[in-house]
């Protein structure tokens, strides 16, 4: 689903929440009209996601590619792409592999890195850019806030979607997400 320009809220989203499933369709379910933001990528990011996927989860070259194809048409306004030859002033991110994903952030105009591995993306040195580092349920909560009746209708669809119930998809996001999971289900039963 294409997005409008009319959400300038831009997140670039880290390999790490972009590998496990159920936290991935959560998060770019978000994104999907109505959008709570727009969602950001490179080719690196997604070759990293591929490898995670055929290297740890076993998915073949024909499932990992149908994945990362479905999200680049889903949202072809994500990729960012990356000149080559980083610039010397990305030095602040400890983990020279880490890099890229700045460089797409700064690129694409991000607000946000959301990512799960935060000690690679010291916040100190991300307020220059002027963007924030969240881990995915930090970022989930602050989306939940924004729009709560939103985002249980993207949950609900998301459930829909696999012939599921919302607190089936909660469970499998529990263990990801779970201060987002903790708010959800205090919320659904008020």
């Amino acid at each position: 689903m294409i997005l409008t320009q009319e959400n300038e809220y831009a997140a670039v989203l880290d390999s790490s929440v972009l590998v496990p499933m159920p936290l991935c369709d959560t998060l770019l379910r978000l994104a999907e009209e109505p959008a709570m933001y727009r969602p950001l990528w490179s080719d690196q990011i997604l070759r990293e996601v591929g490898r995670v996927l055929k290297g740890i989860f076993g998915y073949t070259d024909a499932q990992s590619k149908r994945r990362l194809d479905a999200m680049a048409m889903a949202f072809p306004e994500a990729t960012v792409t990356i000149p080559s030859g980083l610039p010397p002033s990305l030095s602040g991110i400890p983990d020279e592999g880490d890099r890229h994903v700045l460089a797409a952030a700064i690129r694409g105009h991000a607000h946000a890195i959301v990512t799960n591995n935060l000690k690679d993306f010291p916040a100190d040195y991300l307020k220059q850019f002027d963007m924030l580092v969240q881990s995915p349920d930090d970022f989930l909560i602050h989306q939940f806030h924004l729009n709560p009746a939103q985002v249980l209708e993207k949950l609900d669809a998301q459930a829909s979607g696999i012939r599921k119930s919302r607190p089936a998809i909660i469970q499998l996001l529990r263990p990801m997400v779970p201060s987002f999971v903790g708010l959800v289900e205090k919320w659904s039963s008020t």
